[in-house]
């Protein structure tokens, strides 16, 4: 018998979108076998199918199977029409459920286009999705579509809405840089880093400016704070210093200093990556309406490439994420998030130390660590 686990629980409620004589197959089941299949390494609805039959006599033990394994033909359709806004919204509850963030934990948003997903036959292009993901738990916190003919900036404030991230330290990449979404983090009781480019006015120009005139006089009389960090490895060495400064009088040095809600600390971020004989420096400036230590914003604003690392690489890599054809309807967003369901769970189980890669071949072949996988409270 399967013991009843959390994410089973809340997509147990799903709407089922099919008329009543065509419910050949309990809509829990084909979730269900979705959900398994996935976590063991179908990346298709045709894996899915084999993997359902490969396994129908274990199956069998949980669900009732009165007609077999559906159909591949049978979980595309399934997965085309099902409410996309629901999925999402029960996804969202059960992680805010599993993942409990800590004052000034790190939420990254960013957006990922899953690449093979359009639709050349009905002029549809690849879909974007913007992506939530806590850097210290590791865990995707939710998702949306990015809506066609528009971009991230109208999708980030829609994901914002729906997350709870009271006390979180949210932070995008230099598009998301708006003063519409600094409210909408306001609005959400966090705070937010924003890289500063020359996408927002005089703003690149203001804080260069002010930072130039710091060192002119070496930071006579300034009040700030400085960190510095050095990692080294496979023959590259990264110097990476921040300087911050919270006063008042400082920020009134900006044109549009008033135009972002509750404005607090000016960053300047200066990396220095050495290969061999080769130099390259990089300066970044960053506005924020957190107030805290210049390690501590060294270490916010370089757990924002975790999103990159932890998830978009891994769902390319462990999940064959870009190689997917998935592309009508609803389908492709709703594999995404059984994609996200999987990474969430194989994140969470933590009793072998392998790669996510492993993890899921590991579940396939292995009911228990599958078990183990799906309900942490199992134990292989």
């Amino acid at each position: 018998m399967l013991p009843e686990t959390s994410i089973l629980a809340y997509v147990a409620d799903l709407d089922d979108p099919r008329i009543e004589k065509n419910r050949k197959h309990p809509l829990i089941n084909i979730i269900t076998i979705a959900i398994l299949g996935v976590i063991c390494g179908a990346d298709t609805w045709v894996d899915i199918e084999r993997y359902g039959n490969a396994k129908k006599e274990w199956l069998s033990t949980f669900l009732d199977l009165p007609n077999g394994i559906p159909s591949h033909d049978t979980f595309g359709r399934v997965f085309r029409w099902l409410d996309v806004e629901q999925v999402e919204a029960q996804f969202i509850a059960w992680t805010q459920h599993v993942c409990q963030l800590t004052e000034g934990a790190v939420v990254s948003l960013d957006g990922k286009k899953l690449r093979r997903s359009h639709d050349k036959a009905h002029e549809r292009d690849g879909i974007w999705m913007v992506s939530a993901w806590a850097s210290d738990n590791r865990l995707v916190l939710g998702q949306t579509k990015v809506n066609e003919k528009s971009n991230e900036i109208t999708a980030m404030p829609m994901l914002l809405k729906v997350l709870d991230l009271s006390g979180c330290v949210v932070t995008v990449d230099a598009l998301g840089t708006q003063t519409v979404i600094a409210q909408q983090i306001i609005d959400a009781k966090s705070d937010y880093i924003l890289p500063v480019k020359d996408n927002q006015g005089t703003l690149a120009e203001d804080m260069a400016l002010l930072f130039d005139g710091f060192e002119a006089e070496n930071y006579v009389d300034v009040h700030f704070d400085t960190a510095k960090a050095v990692s080294e490895g496979h023959g590259r060495r990264e110097i990476r210093q921040c300087w911050v400064v919270a006063e008042e009088d400082y920020r009134s040095y900006l044109r549009r200093a008033n135009d972002w809600p509750h404005l607090t600390s000016l960053v300047k971020l200066l990396t220095i990556r050495q290969t061999g004989d080769r130099t390259e420096i990089t300066t970044r400036y960053f506005i924020s309406s957190w107030s805290a230590s210049a390690q501590a914003f060294l270490h916010h604003i370089r757990e924002h490439w975790q999103i990159e690392n932890g998830l978009h690489w891994v769902l390319d890599m462990a999940f064959r994420e870009d190689e997917s054809r998935i592309r009508k309807d609803n389908a492709p967003q709703n594999m995404a998030i059984l994609r996200h369901i999987t990474l969430n769970l194989l994140k969470q189980e933590k009793s072998v130390k392998v790669g996510l890669a492993a993890k899921r071949k590991m579940a396939g072949w292995d009911n228990d660590y599958l078990l183990c996988v799906l309900c942490p409270s199992v134990k292989s």
